[in-house]
Order: structure tokens, then sequence, then C-alpha cells
């Protein structure tokens, strides 16, 4: 099984102001901006993002995120490990991508996802 990159997604309460502070006092590359979230270069196949929330975050806001072109392949697998998911393979429009969620053992939510958006291919 071959895994192309990895994103953590995190969230926040100030997406402007945590977008500065990445590109400007960091100067890491953005890699996708997907107008809620923005996800940054870290290394080659490496990412961090943040999405824009309302509500401060917690643990809950964090996403270990698995970006690979075999979604429903991987989940096969894991199915066959006995993973259970939190929510199966699926298309979600609002940020064109294909993904399904589940925890690991200490309760925080990994995200298996495919980009359909090809800007994500150009800027990996």
């Amino acid at each position: 099984m071959k895994i192309d990159s990895q994103i953590v997604f995190l969230a926040t309460t100030n997406l402007p102001g945590t977008s500065e502070f990445y590109e400007k006092t960091l100067q890491l590359p953005l890699a996708l901006d997907q107008g809620k979230c923005r996800i940054y270069r870290v290394a080659d196949n490496g990412y961090i993002g943040f999405c824009e929330k309302k509500e401060p975050h917690s643990v809950d806001g964090v996403i270990i995120t698995i970006v690979t072109k075999e979604v429903d392949e991987y989940c096969d697998l894991l199915r066959k490990r006995g993973v259970v998911f939190e929510k199966e393979p699926a298309f979600n429009a609002e940020y064109n991508i294909y993904h399904c969620f589940l925890r690991d053992p200490n309760g925080y939510q990994v995200e298996i996802q495919r980009f359909e958006d090809p800007r994500w291919e150009s800027s990996t």
C-alpha cells in the first residue's frame, strides 16, 4: 500500500492570523487554499493544515490525514484488520475530496482521503 503524503489538520478560530504566521513568519509554502482550510508544505510530502472553526479548538479539532489515491483499497485493508469507521468513504463536495474517518486508540480522528482538486496534484 503506497501512501502519497501526510497532513495534520488543526482547528483555528483565527484563520487570517494563523495564515499570516505560517506564511510570513515561518515562511511555509501554501500548498492549497480551500477557503475555510489552508494547507502548508512542511516537508516533501508532509503538510499541516488549518481549518476555520467558530468555537475554540480542542483535541477533537485534530485530524491526522493520510493522503492516498487508493482510499477504497486502504479502507478495505483496514476493515479486514477490524477497523470500524466513523464515516465510510464518500465524496465531500465542499472540499472536493473523497474521504473517510476513523479513530485511533487515543481517540484522535484519522482521515484517509484523496484530493479531487487538480490544484493539489500540481502542488505536490
